[in-house]
């Protein structure tokens, strides 16, 4: 089982973005944090990296049933989506699936959950 979906986009670091919160949006989810990457590598690290920017997405629905069935998943909260440019310039918006991550946690009631969270974040990528 693979532990993300991904899609390629057409246009920019920057369109895919904003395209991708857009579609977060449109089911449900907001952007509570988001982490430069490249930036980051730089300032701490003084490496060049290449466009990474790490979207840290929450439903609060999904994240209210998820912690009310295990008060611990707030460990893996919120669902990471990741946009990045690639040497060839390449653009890919990649989500967590959280199926694969919550088999580590063993809680039937998770899975229904984990589900509805899967194909909610496999539909925006589908939708890039």
């Amino acid at each position: 089982m693979s532990y993300y979906n991904s899609t390629d986009f057409n246009g920019t670091f920057e369109e895919a973005i904003q395209k991708t919160t857009e579609e977060l949006k449109k089911e449900g989810f907001g952007v509570l944090t988001e982490i430069d990457v490249k930036d980051t590598f730089k300032k701490k690290l003084d490496i060049d990296f290449k466009k990474y920017r790490i979207l840290g997405a929450c439903n609060p629905n999904f994240a209210h049933k998820a912690i009310s069935a295990e008060d611990k998943i707030g460990t893996m909260l919120p669902c990471n989506v990741i946009v990045e440019e690639h040497e060839d310039g390449r653009v890919e918006v990649t989500a967590v699936d959280p199926l694969a991550s919550m088999q580590a946690v063993k809680n039937d009631a998770l899975e229904p959950i984990a589900t509805q969270v899967r194909d909610s974040l496999k539909k925006v990528i589908g939708n890039i």
